[in-house]
C-alpha cells in the first residue's frame, strides 16, 4: 500500500469517528414502576434484607403468652402490614407482623425472629403477591411454593399451625392500578392458589380463601374493595376480618385434638 492511500484511509477513518463522536447520545428510557421501586430498596436489599430490624424492638419488649393464651402472629407483606387488628379483632392477641413490599425470601429472613421466637399457637401467612411482581428479582412458582413449603415446616417443627391466605385477585378498574396489575399476572395468582390449596389438604395447614370472596365476575379483584387494585380498603378488610377468624379457630381446634 502506498503513502498517498494509506494517507486517504487515515483521513476517511478519523472523519468517520469524529461523526460518530458529534451524534448525540441516545436518551435514557424512562424507568418502569418495579425498576424505580427496586432502586429505592437497594440499601434495604443490601443491608438489612429481611429487615428484621423493623420489629426488633417490638420483639423485645413483647413478654412471652400467658397460659392458655391463644397468640396469634399475622405475617406477610404491605396487605398484612395496612390491616389494623386491633379494629378487626377487638381484644385478641393478635400480633401484626407484616412489612410492605416483602417477597417470601425476605419472610424466610425474618421467620425465626418475627414468628417463631414470639411463641404463637397460628400464624395466617398472607404473601406471594410481591413475589409475582418480582419485587425482589424474577421469581418462578416453583421457586415461591418452595418458600411456602419452607415457612410450612419450619413452623411446624415448632408446633405452631399454618394458615396458608391465598393470594388476593388484582384489578385494573382505576387510573392507579394499572401498574399493579401489569406486575401481577391473574393466571399465576389462579396457579398459585390452586398449588396453596392443595399444599395445605396434604400437609394439614389451614387454606384461607380470600380470593374467592373479594373476586369479580371478571375474575379481578372488585373494584369497591381497594382503590388501587392491590390494597384493600376497610370494606375489603371487613370481608377478610371473619373469614381469618374461621381459619384461626379451625386451626386452633385442629392443635387441641
Amino acid at each position: 500500500m502506498n503513502r498517498r492511500r494509506r494517507t486517504i484511509i487515515a483521513l476517511f477513518l478519523c472523519s468517520t469517528l469524529s461523526a460518530f463522536a458529534q451524534q448525540p447520545a441516545p436518551a435514557p428510557q424512562p424507568l418502569s414502576g418495579l425498576e424505580r421501586y427496586r432502586n429505592s430498596r437497594i440499601s434495604i436489599y443490601m443491608n438489612d434484607f429481611g429487615e428484621l430490624s423493623r420489629y426488633r424492638d417490638a420483639n423485645a419488649s413483647l413478654k412471652p403468652p400467658l397460659a392458655g393464651e391463644n397468640r396469634v402472629v399475622f405475617f406477610g407483606d404491605s396487605i398484612t402490614d395496612m390491616w389494623k387488628l386491633a379494629d378487626s379483632f377487638p381484644g385478641k392477641p393478635y400480633i401484626n407482623r407484616g412489612i410492605g413490599g416483602q417477597t417470601t425470601p425476605q419472610m424466610l429472613v425474618r421467620f425465626r425472629q418475627d414468628v417463631i421466637d414470639l411463641q404463637p399457637k397460628v400464624v395466617v401467612i398472607l404473601a406471594g403477591t410481591n413475589d409475582i411482581a418480582g419485587n425482589t428479582g424474577p421469581m418462578t412458582l416453583a421457586q415461591i411454593e418452595a418458600n411456602y413449603a419452607s415457612l410450612a415446616e419450619l413452623a411446624s417443627a415448632h408446633q405452631i399451625k399454618v394458615v396458608f391466605s391465598s393470594v388476593l385477585p388484582v384489578h385494573n378498574y382505576t387510573p392507579q392500578s394499572q401498574e399493579m396489575y401489569e406486575q401481577r399476572s391473574p393466571a399465576k395468582i389462579l396457579e398459585l392458589n390452586r398449588w396453596l390449596k392443595s399444599y395445605c389438604a396434604a400437609h394439614g395447614c389451614i387454606y384461607l380463601d380470600y380470593f374467592s370472596a373479594m373476586v369479580d365476575d371478571k375474575g379481578l379483584l372488585r373494584k369497591d374493595l381497594a382503590e388501587d387494585g392491590l390494597h384493600p380498603n376497610a370494606a375489603g378488610y371487613k370481608i377478610m376480618a371473619p373469614l381469618a377468624e374461621a381459619a384461626i379457630q379451625q386451626a386452633l381446634g385442629e392443635g387441641s385434638r
